[in-house]
């Protein structure tokens, strides 16, 4: 773009002389770009500052007589130079304004207003603005040096401790080989205990939530097994200003969101089986089609009733939690199925690391550390198209269920970790290329998940089963012998029993009012399944590794 001579002129136009919230940014082109975007244009009054020295007298004039004044903002570039001229003209509109408030939104270090549109959606523009923090008054050349200082540290990467003497920024990490590896570990130290596979499935999942094809993952798990802990965790390592929670979902709020603030965000939703049929169908045409479309009356300034067409757009990545997963087949099939993990050893970790939190042995400060540095991650990951050249060569099982949508799943899952590993991918076209390791990590994170698509039984029955076929190989056993083996209570351990009746894994016999007896009726091998699974993706990617060199 071209400034006119000698930076004459204002742009885009004079100020409106009612002009409340007033929006400064460094070069035209940002304006321009601000312009563009609806909740912006509509709720500030833009001027552009020609450059960091740029801020010439014709601009002062035209901002002097906005009486109606109320807070000025800048928006300028992440580096050294737009902090100091910010500081700078901050001192010189308070001279023209000494009651106005006057704010600094906090471009991310080294970024502009056009990088951050090019990076991500639009709504990211939107979110640093109401983000912006007020600047304080500078009585002294001291305190703008120590103003400046501040800026300078607030503006670098958060670091975590380690054992070398110099610490790694957010990109160094980024950098890292076996960066899957490193994420893993900061999430292990943010306090999620075991579930290595599926705590990093669920991570990757949620941090899909800025793409234009977001992933979604279903958590289930027994009553009190820490389905929703381990959900509410993931969460926390995202930026908190992404993620919307909920415990319920009425069957028609979903239709009543603003048009885009479903837009890039994670949901939690904390218990699926809460939702009613209606809530359900509306969760499902936002994670296939990605908006709803509904038809309303409203009325117009005569008072006149009319209909018109509203929606709401569904862009966006969710963790959900339930006891009952049969009974969500349509919403499973477009979500990854995630089992908690019941096992005793399981159990063990956790409560050991509960008894070293309550004596004061857990580092929390490293913790809320680690939480910091995995949402600085994410905030430094810029949303990439992705190329795979290994997509035709990768086939799923033919027994898995549903196998089409699976495919499209497993695809996004490489196409997520490609851009997590973006600093060691290279670019072809402006797209990243996948690499074969990419698709060898997918494989081995996937895993669990693929298994339960196969697998008859849900997660937490298949681990019930378990314990019955390992426990009671050819007796009989009764319910009480059942409680006692599994630690299941009455009622879900009913509710288990009466699936595997029903679906012929066990028999059952005897008269009720003398009490039921149960034999293991089908013992199908379901170690040998995961052994053929692992082997038929063992020799796809054995066969492509000898290609990887000519690559």
């Amino acid at each position: 773009h071209f400034y006119l001579k000698n930076r004459q002129g204002i742009y885009p136009n004079y100020p409106n002389p009612d002009t409340r919230k007033l929006l400064l940014t460094e070069a035209i082109i940002d304006t321009a770009s601000l312009l563009q975007i609806d909740d912006i244009a509509n709720n500030y009054t833009l001027l552009t500052s020609y450059g960091t020295n740029g801020l010439n007298e014709e601009i002062l004039n035209a901002i002097k007589p906005l009486k109606q004044l109320e807070e000025i903002i800048f928006f300028f570039d992440g580096d050294k130079a737009g902090n100091e001229a910010v500081i700078k003209y901050a001192e010189i509109l308070r001279e023209l304004h000494p009651k106005v408030k006057i704010s600094q939104v906090k471009t991310p270090k080294d970024e502009d207003i056009n990088s951050l549109i090019q990076g991500h959606e639009n709504e990211i523009l939107i979110h640093l603005i109401d983000q912006r923090k007020e600047l304080p008054f500078l009585f002294s050349i001291e305190e703008q040096i120590t103003v400046k200082k501040e800026i300078e540290i607030e503006k670098r990467e958060p670091k975590l401790p380690t054992s070398n003497s110099q610490l790694p920024t957010t990109i160094d990490i980024l950098k890292q080989d076996n960066l899957l590896q490193q994420i893993n570990k900061l999430i292990e130290q943010s306090g999620i205990v075991g579930e290595a596979n599926s705590r990093l499935l669920l991570f990757i999942i949620a941090s899909s939530y800025k793409t234009k094809q977001p992933l979604h993952a279903i958590v289930q798990g027994s009553s009190g097994s820490g389905k929703t802990h381990l959900i509410s965790k993931i969460a926390d390592l995202i930026p908190q200003e992404d993620v919307l929670r909920f415990t319920r979902i009425t069957e028609s709020s979903l239709y009543n969101w603003g048009e885009y603030d479903l837009v890039n965000k994670l949901l939690i939703i904390e218990d699926l089986d809460g939702l009613k049929e209606e809530a359900l169908f509306a969760m499902r045409e936002l994670i296939s089609n990605q908006k709803l479309s509904s038809s309303v009356s409203i009325k117009d300034k005569k008072g006149n009733i009319k209909s018109v067409k509203k929606e709401v757009k569904g862009v966006f990545s969710s963790l959900s939690a339930t006891t009952k997963g049969d009974l969500y087949e349509d919403n499973m099939s477009r979500s990854f199925l995630l089992a908690v993990d019941e096992s005793q050893d399981q159990t063990d970790k956790i409560i050991n690391y509960q008894n070293k939190r309550i004596a004061g042995e857990i580092n929390e400060n490293n913790q809320e550390k680690a939480k910091e540095q995995l949402q600085k991650i994410l905030r430094a990951l810029k949303v990439e198209e992705v190329q795979n050249p290994y997509a035709t060569q990768i086939q799923l099982p033919e027994n898995v269920h549903k196998k089409r949508r699976l495919n499209e799943m497993f695809q996004s899952i490489i196409k997520q970790i490609t851009i997590i590993n973006q600093y060691h991918r290279r670019t072809q076209n402006n797209k990243l290329i996948t690499e074969i390791t990419d698709v060898e990590e997918a494989v081995e994170i996937l895993f669990e998940s693929i298994i339960l698509k196969i697998d008859e039984l849900d997660g937490s029955l298949r681990q019930f089963f378990e314990r019955l076929k390992k426990k009671f190989k050819t007796d009989d056993f009764t319910r009480f012998e059942a409680m006692e083996t599994t630690g299941f209570k009455k009622t879900q351990l009913q509710y288990y029993i009466n699936q595997l009746v029903q679906l012929e894994y066990i028999k059952q016999f005897g008269h009720g009012n003398k009490g039921f007896k149960y034999r293991i009726a089908y013992f199908d091998d379901i170690q040998s399944v995961r052994k053929k699974l692992k082997d038929h993706f063992i020799k796809q990617i054995q066969n492509l590794k000898p290609n990887t060199n000519e690559r």
